[in-house]
């Protein structure tokens, strides 16, 4: 089994720099790639914010926080990819986009180096023929916030090899998280069953049968979740959910995953949720109120 001792990340989006934060504290030095100077700024603000309220209530220590940080380089060059053993992409959840970081990628890695794909909802098998190594693609679907939520969702596609599988689930392992063995089937496990519940939330709402308030009370209170789904839609980001579907739709060809046209209306509009401070709640607001 190969031994990963040397992580590499693109994209440090919220993601991303996830990713680089429970990697480096997990003892492993980390490279941050992405295209533009000042996301990977923000990223290391992110990561430092993040650890100091670790810090706080006592799941880290100040030199934890300093020596974590210590192990993250950044750049804007994909070449500093070169000696990881294993690099995670977290590009924006868009087919097109990913393939083009993917073959680029490869030219720039050692031959033994595995890529890992956090695409939540993409074919890895697809994303795996753009590359010049299927055996040793793999998707490693981590959720958000990373460094609170303990899953780690592992796909393998068609060619990749058990090598591969055995040393993601030891880095996963390593990175203090739970796995979940998923089939490379349009939306995996959790967004399969996740996503077309947020967007039976929103055909409720765009048919009237009830406002957002009390759809995400019905669901907070009648089924114990922790955040109603039209909350948890603005948390996720309506671009995502709105993508996710679209590959559930186009994957498997059933009417039941046709997104809502409420959904598309609030993405193009651009109303994304919390990241753009507004879509079915207007963060402008403190608390948030309900938009409609």
């Amino acid at each position: 089994m190969p031994e990963i001792a040397k992580v590499g990340v693109i994209g440090a989006g919220a993601m991303g720099n996830g990713i680089a934060h429970v990697s480096a504290a997990a003892g492993l030095p980390v490279v941050l790639v992405d295209v533009q100077q000042a996301a990977l700024d923000k990223a290391l603000a992110t990561i430092g914010r993040n650890f100091d309220r670790q810090v706080k209530r006592g799941a880290a220590t100040e030199a934890d926080k300093q020596a974590a940080l210590g192990r993250i380089a950044t750049g804007t060059d994909q070449s500093l990819l070169a000696d990881c053993d294993i690099v995670i992409e977290a590009a924006t959840e868009r087919e097109g986009l990913k393939v083009e970081i993917l073959k680029a990628l490869c030219a720039k890695l050692k031959p033994a180096a595995i890529i890992a794909s956090n695409t939540s909802s993409i074919s890895i098998t697809k994303l795996a023929a753009a590359t010049d190594r299927p055996g040793r693609f793999i998707g490693m679907h981590f959720f958000n916030p990373v460094p609170v939520m303990k899953l780690v969702e592992v796909i393998r596609g068609l060619a990749t090899e058990e090598a591969t599988t055995q040393a993601v689930l030891a880095l996963a392992k390593r990175l203090g998280k739970t796995t979940a063995m998923a089939e490379d089937m349009p939306g995996f496990i959790v967004n399969r069953v996740l996503v077309p519940m947020i967007n039976e939330a929103i055909v409720a709402l765009h048919e009237g049968v009830g406002d957002i308030a009390s759809i995400d009370a019905g669901l907070k209170l009648g089924a114990n979740h922790p955040m109603g789904p039209l909350e948890l839609a603005d948390f996720i980001g309506l671009d995502v959910c709105l993508a996710v579907m679209e590959v559930l739709h186009e994957g498997l060809g059933d009417g039941k995953y046709r997104p809502c046209p409420l959904l598309r209306q609030y993405v193009a509009a651009g109303w994304y949720g919390r990241k753009t401070g507004r879509g079915f709640y207007d963060y402008a607001q403190d608390p948030p109120k309900p938009t409609r």
